[in-house]
Order: structure tokens, then C-alpha cells, then sequence
């Protein structure tokens, strides 16, 4: 398994989606919270097709620190089922992953 993961969830607006980046990085969750946006989304909700615009939040960490992630994503995230998605950094920049390493929180001993 890959030490470093980007994790990626959505919202419906640029504001929640600085909420969530927020909380993240200040509990050193997490080294960096992209937001692109917005994007057009499309999904099945409730047995119909959706489209809406979105912001996506692109959150680069330590794959150990993802159960305390989504915790705080469950808790802060206002849509009923969030987007959660990790996927493994298989290569990265030696620096770049030192920094992610450093401006992130230690596990506990």
C-alpha cells in the first residue's frame, strides 16, 4: 500500500467546500486542499439522474491518517451520503512528500 493518498470529495458550493478544506488542514489532516471547481456533476439520487455544479476538493495525505479523515468529513460535510474516494500516490516529488510528511499530523505512539 502506498504511504500518501489524494482524497477526493465534492460539494455544492465554494463555500462549504473552503469549510471542509479548513477543518482539514487545521487539524493537520492533511498537508493540502485543492478546490476546483465548479464542475458539473452527474449522478443517480433518489432512482432519478441529478446534474449539478459542484466544487471538488482534492486533499493530498498519509493514507494512515485516513480513518480520522473521514470521521471529520462524515462530521462537516453537509450532503447525506458525501463523496469518499482515495487514491494510492504511486510516484511523487522527493521534497513534495517530505513537506506532506512534515505538515501533517504523527501517529500515536
Amino acid at each position: 500500500m502506498s504511504d500518501y493518498i489524494q482524497v477526493m470529495t465534492a460539494v455544492d458550493n465554494e463555500e462549504d467546500a473552503q469549510n471542509i478544506a479548513s477543518a482539514i488542514v487545521s487539524q493537520r489532516l492533511a498537508a493540502s486542499v485543492q478546490i476546483v471547481g465548479p464542475v458539473n456533476s452527474t449522478f443517480w439520487w433518489n432512482n432519478d439522474v441529478e446534474t449539478s455544479e459542484e466544487w471538488l476538493c482534492l486533499i493530498k495525505t498519509r493514507a494512515d491518517l485516513f480513518p480520522e479523515l473521514d470521521a471529520l468529513i462524515q462530521q462537516v460535510h453537509p450532503y447525506d451520503v458525501p463523496e469518499l474516494l482515495a487514491v494510492p500516490i504511486v510516484a511523487g516529488g522527493k521534497s513534495y512528500l517530505e513537506w506532506l510528511d512534515r505538515e501533517t499530523k504523527r501517529p500515536a505512539p
